[in-house]
């Protein structure tokens, strides 16, 4: 354990460093889900707290989407052991993502679209300058392919991004860290890991771009590190103008 412990610790670190995602008088809401990866990024900000030169505040923050779950009370005695200000507040963005009244978007870009709108409210509400999301090493990768195939440009999320003119800043502390290290750490730890009872889990676009590229892994294991590599390794001089497509 002690080894994984300090391997995430350094990529944690160095997302950190690289990005400068953390700053003196940070107030981040830490936007938790109930899944292993915004609970391991919700620990590490806590753990980074202890050893950073800076002092900076945390506001756990939770949305339940309004399906049918333990989450809550999984995540009550977890959020309360740091003892963080945390605020839980109950929506129906994945139930009303999933009906009638939805006809224009797929029932994941709209309960995406919600629940980010709302976490800007109440980090506005909170005086948080910054939220912190779970995203790790593999969602970039993911996202990258999504944007390829569904939008026709290569784009994937930062670690770090400043929405309305650098009001908020989305960071995410876990971008360099593989999901498979993510879920021993937390399997190790003990920290909660609530089943995702959305109907479209299993279904979603991302879902088939991760299945695809898991057996891509499977064949050649330095692919994943290569193609996050090539993320920030592009050499324009050998992709096609855009002034030229048809």
């Amino acid at each position: 354990m002690a080894s994984l412990k300090k391997e995430i610790s350094r990529k944690v670190g160095k997302a950190i460093h690289d990005y400068q995602l953390l700053c003196h008088g940070d107030r981040i809401l830490a936007a938790v889900s109930g899944g292993e990866d915004s609970s391991l990024m919700l620990y590490m900000l806590h753990e980074w707290r202890k050893k950073a030169p800076i002092n900076y505040d945390l506001v756990a923050v939770y949305l339940d989407m309004g399906f049918v779950s333990l989450t809550q009370q999984a995540l009550y005695p977890y959020l309360g052991s740091f003892g963080l200000s945390f605020h839980v507040e109950k929506t129906d963005f994945g139930v009303v993502a999933h009906t009638s009244f939805n006809r224009e978007n797929s029932p994941c870009f709209l309960c995406s679209h919600l629940r980010r709108k709302r976490l800007f409210e109440i980090a506005d509400a909170f005086g948080c300058n910054k939220i912190a999301l779970g995203h790790n090493m593999d969602d970039l990768i993911e996202t990258f392919f999504i944007n390829v195939c569904n939008a026709g440009e290569m784009s994937t999320m930062m670690p770090r991004q400043e929405m309305f003119g650098g009001k908020i800043t989305l960071i995410r502390p876990l971008a360099f860290v593989q999901k498979n290290k993510i879920s021993r750490y937390v399997k190790r730890l003990g920290l909660p890991r609530v089943e995702n009872r959305c109907p479209s889990s299993s279904q979603s676009s991302r879902r088939h771009i991760r299945e695809l590229l898991n057996s891509f892994y499977q064949k050649n294991p330095k692919a994943r590190s290569n193609i996050f590599r090539a993320l920030s390794h592009i050499r324009a001089e050998y992709l096609l103008d855009q002034r030229l497509q048809v």
